[in-house]
């Protein structure tokens, strides 16, 4: 009987120091189109402080990947954070057909709030749209709501998502004339004083108002290609895609405040922004877990603009590191080492501009869509004898028409195998699925597993596809994008530090959904409603 008191008495004093040896805050960074070959490519020029001291000092997750597609900014946020895959959380891409409205649906809009901060309509934003609770939704929950969550990005929905339904508040940044953060009604009534305070500095103009010139000598870029090249968008008012981008004169034509967000000083006032949250929302002051979201966008803007071997890019991630140091040095001065726990991962990556890849004799192209669909429908009439049995291609997915379908007294899977087969016969398209395949199988690995994972039974389209390795969708003639199930998109880092961290590196596979289930072991609360990854073992052993 003594033994078994003495073991009572042991059990609760390890439940106690396992809720007190919580952190005080819960640092999540986010970056937008970071691939994980950036940290090699660019670490010789990395300061201490930054990505270096999260490697050296942190634990490395080297084969981190998202395991669904499309890897786009909206279901890589939402997936990060609760801990699933679209096929659950229903965030299928950024913008989706509706199939009761017949429009397209944006993933964060809410028509019942309104905007605030300023006077336009970017603000009509909330996480209703997400059907899935995120791991900082438990962290309310399991607070009794005291511990608070605040997402800061220059993206709406890199703040919401993350944040979660429960959010204290979720702040993004409104370019064109405004210039200011701003959030909803959704979080409260009005912006607190910090914001205004920071909204008052305006501190973008000082960016804006001075040439984007390189960091470094610009013959010290040697992990780019040459700055003048035919691969680079540039931007509005611009004769070529080089520095110096005179921001002051390219202001007007490019949105004003909103070129910002397409130069690495978007990172710096984001860093602004999450700085001023911690001081002003008092974060990890009591013992309650606090948690704060951080999205860098800018590098996605840069990329889509440059292309991943540009000298934009890498002087963008220079900057970068240099943002992130001054936060993780402002962390380590405020807390104790085993206060504040950090991690970074990336919400995709990013395919090489598919024409610098053809010219130097590797696999990829471009995937003429409008062409396709056209020619679809055609064979839809000519097979079937229908007008307009597909209703929507978007996203890689097609959208049939069920209303025509049952008014004709069509048989639905034969059309959407039609389709699919036909799909395969245009050069760049590397593999098609039915919604009936999807419903009736499962695929437990390669590229159909990944499509499936992303499939939303109410949500996504009869019919899906993706292209072959390299190919993206025409329209991009300069630049690139993301959203394959290929390694260039998949591969991201996942860089954790701080409390209850030893130093260290994986190789294990390890997949996004991952991260919430390990921040549900670490902080003691229970998993997101619909996760679906397993807490990372080296890192909860």
């Amino acid at each position: 009987m003594k033994n078994f008191i003495l073991a009572i008495l042991l059990m609760a004093t390890t439940v106690s120091n396992a809720q007190n040896n919580k952190p005080k805050l819960v640092v999540g960074i986010v970056v937008d189109q970071m691939r994980y070959d950036y940290l090699d490519r660019y670490w010789n020029k990395f300061g201490e402080d930054g990505f270096k001291k999260l490697i050296n000092n942190g634990f490395n997750c080297q084969n981190t990947h998202y395991n669904y597609m499309p890897t786009y900014t909206a279901p890589g946020h939402a997936s990060i954070y609760s801990g699933t895959t679209p096929e659950n959380h229903g965030i299928i891409a950024n913008t989706w057909f509706n199939k009761e409205s017949g429009k397209y649906f944006y993933c964060t809009e809410d028509t019942t709030v309104a905007t605030l901060g300023s006077g336009s309509k970017n603000g009509l934003m909330s996480p209703k749209n997400m059907i899935t609770t995120t791991i900082t939704d438990e962290l309310k929950l399991a607070t009794n709501f005291k511990g608070k969550v605040i997402g800061v990005s220059l993206k709406d929905r890199g703040a919401i998502l993350p944040a979660g339904h429960k959010a204290d508040a979720a702040y993004w940044y409104d370019g064109g004339n405004e210039g200011k953060w701003i959030s909803s009604t959704y979080y409260m009534n009005d912006l607190p004083k910090w914001v205004q305070d920071v909204n008052s500095k305006n501190s973008a103009n000082t960016y804006l108002n001075k040439p984007w010139n390189t960091l470094l000598p610009i013959k010290d870029y040697t992990e780019s290609i040459p700055d003048d090249n035919h691969y680079e968008g540039t931007f509005t008012g611009e004769e070529k895609p080089i520095f110096p981008h005179n921001l002051p004169a390219l202001r007007d034509s490019n949105s004003n405040y909103s070129l910002i967000k397409a130069t690495p000083f978007g990172n710096t006032i984001l860093k602004e922004m999450a700085i001023a949250a911690i001081k002003g929302e008092q974060l990890g002051k009591d013992d309650i877990t606090d948690f704060l979201a951080i999205s860098f966008s800018s590098p996605d803007y840069v990329g889509h603009q440059f292309g991943p071997m540009s000298i934009e890019v890498e002087d963008t991630y220079l900057r970068l590191d240099r943002e992130l140091a001054e936060i993780l040095t402002l962390l380590e001065a405020q807390f104790k080492n085993d206060e504040v726990l950090i991690f970074l991962t990336a919400d995709h990556g990013a395919v090489n501009v598919p024409q610098y890849l053809i010219d130097n004799h590797i696999p990829a192209g471009y995937f003429d869509m409008k062409s396709a669909a056209k020619d679809l429908s055609k064979k839809c009439k000519t097979q079937f004898g229908v007008d307009s049995l597909i209703r929507n291609i978007s996203n890689s997915h097609v959208f049939l028409d069920y209303n025509r379908i049952d008014a004709n007294k069509l048989n639905q899977k034969k059309i959407e195998n039609a389709i699919a087969t036909w799909l395969l016969d245009y050069e760049g398209v590397a593999l098609t699925l039915t919604r009936n395949s999807l419903e009736s199988t499962k695929f437990d690995e390669g590229i159909a597993s990944i499509i499936q994972r992303g499939f939303n039974q109410n949500r996504s389209g009869d019919i899906l596809f993706t292209l072959e390795s390299g190919w993206i969708m025409s329209g991009y003639s300069t630049g690139t994008t993301h959203g394959s199930p290929y390694q260039y998109d998949t591969h991201v880092p996942l860089l954790w530090y701080g409390a209850g961290i030893a130093k260290g590196e994986t190789k294990s596979k390890i997949v996004i959904p991952d991260i919430a289930a390990t921040l549900a072991v670490m902080l003691n609360i229970q998993a997101p409603s619909a996760c679906t990854g397993l807490p990372i073992k080296e890192l909860v052993k």
